[in-house]
């Protein structure tokens, strides 16, 4: 048996990189699953993926940002699936890297509706559906920047993910006694298309790996399993949690 045997879980951000992989092993451990994020040929050749190993995927493609999608998602759970159980809230943006008096408002603007809004638009819509099934887990991808590290040039990056810390501790909170668990998960370095985007010289990839205990990047199948446990049973005395799962880039100083 799978770890979400007979659980519906949505998974914003589900094209590539981290989405993806959760998306593969979310279906390996039985998950029905809705999957969410603007490149529709993206997601259609990843539900046919699943469909193809004998899994449950619908594709729902459009921006986080949009509150519609957002409640699109939550009634294609319910009315195709039967309801909701799971909500990973991956989807992200880095933005611009640029210091701060030269960043533009369009940028900060973005990066916020992008990491931060949608968060909430995506919790507005899901929380009920959760209740409903009598609770289930929220987990939202923060990062450890902003966190424990700050990086110069990412301001707004930094803002919009260390808020989600907040929004999440809020929600476990208010709807623990209703057996909702509300977590994040704050990866390090990941081999992923944003992750590589960042790192985009040997140089840079090489301080970055240097910046962890590991001295390496994970892969996205890492940061996945991650989230496999903050969706399953097995972590269901763990809520109002900012996860690390960095490889030691909080606590490396050499």
């Amino acid at each position: 048996m799978g770890q979400l045997d007979g659980k519906t879980a949505i998974i914003t951000g589900a094209s590539s990189g981290i989405g993806r992989e959760t998306a593969l092993l979310f279906a390996e451990h039985g998950a029905k699953l809705v999957l969410v994020a603007r490149r529709h040929d993206e997601l259609e050749r990843l539900a046919n993926r699943i469909r193809d190993n004998g899994g449950q995927a619908v594709a729902v493609a459009g921006s986080v940002a949009d509150a519609v999608v957002a409640s699109e998602a939550v009634q294609v759970a319910t009315h195709q699936f039967g309801g909701l159980d799971i909500a990973f809230n991956n989807a992200g943006t880095t933005g611009a890297q640029v210091p701060l008096p030269e960043m533009t408002a369009e940028n900060w603007h973005e990066v916020i509706e992008t990491n931060l809004t949608s968060a909430f638009h995506a919790a507005k819509q899901q929380i009920p559906a959760l209740l409903a099934r009598g609770g289930g887990s929220l987990i939202f991808t923060s990062t450890f920047v902003g966190h424990t590290v700050g990086f110069p040039g990412m301001a707004a990056y930094a803002a919009s993910k260390a808020g989600l810390i907040g929004l999440m501790q809020v929600i476990a909170a208010e709807y623990g006694q209703r057996g909702i668990r509300a977590n994040a998960l704050l990866p390090g370095g990941t081999d992923t298309p944003m992750g590589r985007a960042v790192s985009n010289t040997p140089e840079a990839l090489a301080f970055v790996q240097g910046l962890h205990a590991l001295k390496r990047l994970a892969k996205p199948r890492e940061i996945a399993q991650s989230a496999l446990y903050l969706a399953s049973g097995m972590s269901s005395f763990t809520t109002g949690t900012a996860l690390l799962v960095d490889g030691g880039v909080s606590i490396t100083r050499t």
